[in-house]
């Protein structure tokens, strides 16, 4: 059985952790309420926006550099990760899933992380076209858009044919769905039936359609981001309330540990005693 000491130093070690823990669990939860709130806010304006594009979408389908479908040779994948771990399988889920990706897929794979866990990761594999670990620390839709157009003008001068986003979609606290969502060429839905309501469109379908089309494309690359950054804290809130519920549970059997060897420990000074008064009575 260790001794008194080492069990102390482990019951010290332990709690500090659990301490730890139950910190970063509470910091998650307070940053996971803002950015739910966020991603909540921002779906309804996304989905009203793409289902506006899916009316339109007869305009400008072979005119448009973003809608052009071309025989793919090359697809680049966009792998959204965070910048820090300790947020159980968030970032490997991600990594795992771009892997499966390429290997079921015949053309030539590139990679663009956003996010340093994936980089670290998928930069060893893959042909990378840029990456970017400083988006998350201002997440606006500024900085989004701004790496989306590098999407798009890439896309626009054939560095790729296909480009699909790869990103947890928040569900709640503890569930993240790793969700592959095409992002060029836009194509439209034909799976619903378009809406019957006689719009009249000024200045021109056309034109609306040229116009909303880019700041679409922006839009569901933020919001993508925002899904993972929720998702994120998510991951970490529970991650870390595990983690201080299995610290709790070792740091009471240590205790018990402790208590069992102090009490051999004073049982066997007992005996040493009494083995001692007898000799001298003898």
């Amino acid at each position: 059985m260790a001794n008194l000491k080492e069990i102390r130093n482990r019951i010290s070690s332990v709690s500090s952790t659990m301490q730890i823990t139950s910190a970063m669990k509470m910091v998650s939860a307070a940053k996971l309420k803002k950015a739910q709130d966020a991603i909540t806010a921002m779906r309804p304006y996304a989905a009203k926006l793409t289902e506006l594009l899916q009316n339109l979408s007869g305009a400008a389908q072979d005119t448009n550099p973003y809608t052009k479908a071309r025989n793919v040779k090359r697809v680049l994948y966009v792998a959204i990760t965070s910048n820090r771990g300790l947020c159980g399988g968030f970032n490997s889920n991600i990594i795992k899933e771009v892997k499966a990706l390429a290997n079921g897929n015949q053309a030539e794979i590139a990679v663009f992380t956003i996010g340093k866990k994936g980089n670290d990761i998928l930069s060893k594999e893959f042909d990378m076209v840029g990456h970017n670990v400083a988006v998350f620390d201002d997440l606006s839709f500024a900085n989004a858009a701004e790496l989306a157009q590098q999407l798009m003008d890439g896309f626009v001068a054939e560095k790729f044919d296909e480009v699909h986003l790869v990103y947890n979609r928040f569900k709640n606290a503890a569930t993240q769905l790793v969700t592959v969502e095409p992002f060029l060429p836009l194509v439209a839905d034909t799976s619903e039936a378009p809406s019957e309501a006689d719009y009249i469109y000024e200045p021109g379908q056309e034109e609306i359609f040229n116009t909303l089309l880019p700041k679409a494309l922006k839009m569901q690359l933020f919001k993508a981001l925002r899904d993972s950054f929720a998702s994120e804290h998510g991951a970490r809130m529970t991650a870390m309330h595990k983690a201080t519920d299995n610290a709790t549970e070792l740091r009471d059997e240590l205790k018990l540990t402790y208590n069992k060897a102090r009490q051999a420990a004073i049982t066997n000074e007992i005996l040493e005693i009494v083995s001692g008064a007898e000799a001298l009575n003898g």
